[in-house]
């Protein structure tokens, strides 16, 4: 029997979904790849090098046959905290430059839609990879995501020289809705995994994660749990679902997206 592949990015906020295929009762079963950047996951997936990727759902839009594989999510109800665009404490509306992470190209889209459809302008963008310090060196604002973006999150608490934008939050105010970053994607048709078991497995293991990744991020293991637990939903609620359905919307009425395909899951 072939053993099933797939990928996924190695930041903290997927780690309930990993854990039971790293350490739990999927162990084995699958071979997993880890890559720091999401967007590498979705290479992985159009290339067809994996059976699945949890992947930016932007990719869905992007990457022909693909199919969703449904319940288990990356998300926030709220405020997420690891997407964030940082300024030197200059407001949004103040930014005249950009630079964009690129490791995930749903934040990327969800910047743009931010600046053009909820504040009505539009600053001149430049990919950058995430070093903050050179990103804000050229321009007024800086895309960050991931464990880099929580770090500078919980920086600007305590440094009113950084402010960090919540981008989850952003669109919560302007929307009402949820949003959601990442899920998993296939191109199969069928596949025997149960990615929302491992995902409540992982979730079930929440204390060790966060204990693994507070010192690396620079976060008390009481504020990683809540981060996990709080900030990140792994369940795509009514509301995240219309959310995604509006981001879609929005990104192709800002000429972000070729199509709008209608959604599609195993």
């Amino acid at each position: 029997m072939n053993v099933r592949r797939i990928s996924a990015s190695s930041y903290s906020n997927t780690a309930p979904l990993v854990w039971s295929f790293l350490y739990g009762q999927n162990h084995g079963k699958v071979e997993i790849i880890l890559d720091n950047a999401p967007a590498r996951s979705a290479e992985l997936l159009a290339q067809d090098r994996v059976d699945a990727a949890l992947v930016p759902v932007i990719a869905f839009q992007q990457i022909d046959g693909v199919r969703l594989i449904p319940d288990v999510c990356v998300g926030a109800h709220e405020c997420v905290r690891s997407v964030c665009l940082v300024t030197r404490g200059e407001e949004l509306q103040d930014v005249r430059s950009a630079a964009l992470d690129t490791s995930s190209k749903t934040s990327v889209v969800l910047t743009k839609i931010i600046f053009r459809e909820f504040l009505g302008f539009e600053p001149t963008w430049h990919d950058a990879a995430p070093d903050i310090d050179a990103m804000l060196t050229g321009s007024d604002a800086a895309l960050i995501i991931g464990d880099p973006a929580l770090r500078l999150s919980a920086l600007s608490d305590q440094n009113s020289a950084l402010r960090a934008f919540d981008l989850a939050e952003i669109w919560h105010q302007h929307t009402g809705l949820g949003f959601v970053f990442a899920m998993w994607m296939t191109k199969r048709e069928t596949l025997d995994i149960d990615f929302a078991a491992a995902r409540d497995e992982g979730l079930a293991h929440t204390d060790d994660i966060a204990a693994n990744y507070a010192t690396e991020i620079g976060l008390s293991r009481e504020e990683m749990k809540i981060y996990l637990t709080e900030n990140i939903s792994y369940s795509p609620d009514e509301s995240m679902q219309r959310g995604m359905a509006l981001y879609f919307e929005l990104a192709r009425k800002c000429g972000l997206l070729d199509k709008n395909k209608p959604l599609l899951y195993i």
